[in-house]
């Protein structure tokens, strides 16, 4: 038969056990819970700052950030309205506008613009020119009249 201090040495051993495995989830437990509150904190800032969107700063390696005076490669294509130029345009899609607009009115499939923009003529290229063209025409800019072949939408053949 067990002796008293044996069994009381168990349960301790096991009260300990528990306490170490409840402990260590609190300390994760307490870690999730600082991210969260550093992540509110943090939103809240960016929420809370003045949005100047043509002066973001951008920052290049080893110099100071430099405000950007206008689009960026990869920044979102705007919505056409009256009086918008291409000028807010990123440059890969104010070169496809202008490879458009002096076709005269002449509709272009992706394989012949990808190849008017001077890219290899491979169909990775030329879907990556569909995609940036089906852009363009959800959002007003080009006219997909006849299914994958774009023109410039009414207005734009001038340019900016």
């Amino acid at each position: 038969m067990p002796s008293v201090m044996g069994l009381l040495e168990e349960r301790e051993r096991a009260a300990r056990q528990r306490v170490e495995v409840l402990q260590a989830e609190l300390r994760e437990a307490e870690a999730a819970w600082e991210r969260f509150v550093i992540a509110r904190e943090t939103v809240g800032q960016v929420l809370a700052e003045p949005r100047d969107c043509e002066r973001v700063p951008v920052a290049a390696p080893d110099q100071r950030p430099r405000p950007v005076a206008g689009p960026v490669p990869g920044s979102v294509v705007p919505v056409r309205t009256a009086g918008l130029g291409t000028a807010v345009l990123a440059p890969d899609y104010r070169r496809m506008m202008a490879v458009l607009a002096e076709r005269g009115g002449e509709a272009m499939d992706c394989r012949q613009l990808a190849v008017a923009l001077g890219l290899e003529q491979v169909p990775a290229k030329a879907e990556g020119v569909r995609s940036k063209a089906k852009r363009l025409a959800q959002r007003g800019w080009l006219i997909e009249a006849v299914p994958g072949r774009f023109n410039v939408a009414d207005g734009q053949a001038g340019g900016s």
